[in-house]
């Protein structure tokens, strides 16, 4: 079993080791794509170095609807060429790449029109679905159904009897985006990559018009490192343009950001055994299950206000509950809303003003010598614009280089994943852990979770669930810190685990049990476990307040009340 570690040695190694030679391959941003890139470049047998301003899928990539999806709604944009690509890339996910991670997802689409709506979306979802068993991946999921409005609602009481005729029920998949990034970068490591996040590039070194490096600023330990590299691929998402800037190039493209907020309420505030997708007058809404909660989402409008913490207002909520609620019989209040975050989806500008036209291609292009930008796309086809941005990277490179590989480069975790599984209960029998608490493990970190046990062998109070969110494990706590990079409170509560969205009190009452659990394994004194747990509860409570806000200014105003951490 492939594995690898990415504790505080192995990140300062990292950086100490990227500065020693030229890299072949140098990533900017460990979003999902800049992850992905750095798997592709180093399945290669290239020299590769990532690394990320902040924590793994800080930005867009935790902030998703969490889907791994086709786009069926692009079919109606006749974007056929997207969808069939999406497909494929679910159909690898769900049974080769990281069967751990990515799970299948019903959803049940209402229907308001008899005779002539059954039939035009119900030849869009078969379509959808041949299209998924042409791409040879897509056998793995049940093909859609139609169903009369009776057995609509023995599926889904929560519906009104009024607002649906029939209804279709297909599958799509889902995964939880952060982890998917943080066992991406994982994998990465595993074959060669050297990663460290908190590692800001702070500016580019030049040889004539070449870019031939980066100076990277340690933003936990102090000191700057130059890096250099033969070629630099800048995958920063909607941070694109700002890192171009750092060149003084003009991009080819622009990219601009739309803001989508989700909500995330408890599972008993509505009665349905399936997700549903429902119709708005400018996109899609989805009520997607998610463990013990459903996912409520998403809104779809321009931001261009501080792109490291998109603030949702109170209009982005009231929003999503109206919408929801014209086809729930027990409607959602704002007391249901357990959780609350937003994220900005990096658009590529075109003509329209309206974010929803804008296009989620992705687009590779090489501004200057030495330099490599990917930007658009959507979280489904990361592989496919990882795999882009190497070959435009290769051109560059002189040497002949392998072809991409990562079609069957299975995730850490993924290998033996299915034999786990099958033997879940005589796992629960020999570990003393009740089957559902092994059933969590295995669907979060996969055979990977080998590795926890044995933390809970060596010391059992680390079996224990955390006070106040009981969901998880303290061993959680410590191997995020340990194995995956957590560096702070902040990234445990909210992208390690879910915690933060999903108590009613956003991780608060047990923040200092992590931060505790946290301090032997990062050097932590008693002073900074006090800083992080004073900063995670400014960010909880500048964030309800930004809800409480009526706009866009507004509630940007109230988030940025709670400055970033900094390790003293």
């Amino acid at each position: 079993m492939r594995t690898a570690t990415l504790g505080p040695a192995q990140r300062a190694e990292a950086l100490a080791r990227m500065a020693e030679r030229e890299l072949d391959v140098l990533v900017v941003g460990a979003g999902v794509v800049g992850a992905g890139t750095a798997l592709d470049a180093a399945t290669r047998g290239l020299a590769t170095g990532l690394v990320e301003a902040r924590d793994w899928a800080s930005g867009t990539s935790s902030r998703s609807s969490k889907l791994i999806h086709g786009g069926l709604r692009y079919l109606e944009m006749l974007d056929f060429a997207l969808v069939r690509e999406a497909l494929k890339e679910r159909g690898l996910l769900l049974e080769r790449l990281a069967p751990h991670l990515v799970k299948p997802v019903p959803f049940l689409y209402p229907l308001q029109h008899k005779g002539w709506e059954r039939l035009y979306a119900g030849s869009g979802v078969a379509l959808y679905d041949a299209m998924s068993v042409s791409s040879g991946h897509g056998r793995g999921l049940p093909v859609h159904r139609h169903l009369t409005r009776k057995r609509a609602l023995r599926v889904a009481p929560c519906l009104r009897k009024d607002a649906l005729v029939g209804a279709l029920q297909y599958y799509d998949a889902q995964m939880d985006d952060a982890r998917y990034v943080a066992t991406l970068v994982r994998t990465a490591a595993a074959y060669g990559t050297l990663a460290a996040n908190r590692a800001r590039v702070t500016g580019f070194l030049r040889e004539g018009e070449r870019v031939v490096g980066a100076k990277v600023q340690d933003v936990e330990a102090g000191g700057e490192y130059l890096i250099r590299a033969k070629q630099i691929v800048n995958a920063t998402g909607v941070w694109t343009d700002d890192t171009q800037a750092l060149i003084g190039e003009r991009g080819q493209f622009h990219v601009r950001a739309s803001k989508g907020i989700h909500l995330v309420v408890p599972k008993d505030r509505i009665h349905s055994a399936t997700g549903l997708i429902l119709r708005t007058e400018k996109s899609v809404l989805f009520v997607i299950p998610w463990g013990r909660h459903w996912i409520v989402g998403t809104t779809d409008t321009d931001w261009d206000l501080d792109k490291a913490h998109p603030a949702a207002s109170s209009a982005d909520i009231d929003y999503l509950l109206e919408h929801v609620n014209s086809v729930l019989a027990v409607p959602l209040t704002r007391e249901d809303v357990q959780g609350v975050y937003a994220g900005l989806r990096p658009l590529l500008a075109g003509e329209s003003d309206a974010t929803s036209k804008l296009s989620r291609e992705h687009t590779v292009a090489h501004p200057a010598p030495g330099l490599v930008v990917v930007a658009g796309g959507k979280y489904t086809t990361y592989r496919v614009m990882a795999k882009d941005a190497v070959d435009e990277a290769v051109h560059g490179l002189d040497q002949r280089v392998a072809d991409c590989v990562t079609e069957d480069v299975p995730l850490v975790g993924a290998e033996g994943y299915k034999a786990l599984w099958n033997a879940r209960a005589r796992i629960a029998a020999r570990t003393g852990l009740h089957v559902a608490r092994v059933e969590h493990l295995l669907n979060r970190y996969g055979s990977l979770t080998e590795e926890l046990l044995d933390m809970v062998a060596a010391d059992p109070s680390l079996g224990q669930p955390l006070a106040g969110a009981e969901d998880y494990l303290r061993a959680e706590v410590v191997y995020a810190a340990s194995h995956e990079g957590a560096r702070h409170l902040d990234d445990v509560l909210t992208r390690r685990t879910r915690i933060s969205i999903e108590t009613f009190d956003r991780g608060t009452r047990c923040a200092r049990e992590c931060a505790e659990l946290m301090a032997p394994v990062l050097g932590w004194d008693a002073g900074q476990v006090d800083r992080e747990v004073e900063h995670y509860e400014k960010r909880v409570q500048a964030e309800r307040e930004s809800q409480r806000q009526p706009d866009d200014q507004t509630a940007d105003a109230a988030r940025l009340g709670a400055p970033d951490i900094v390790p003293l």
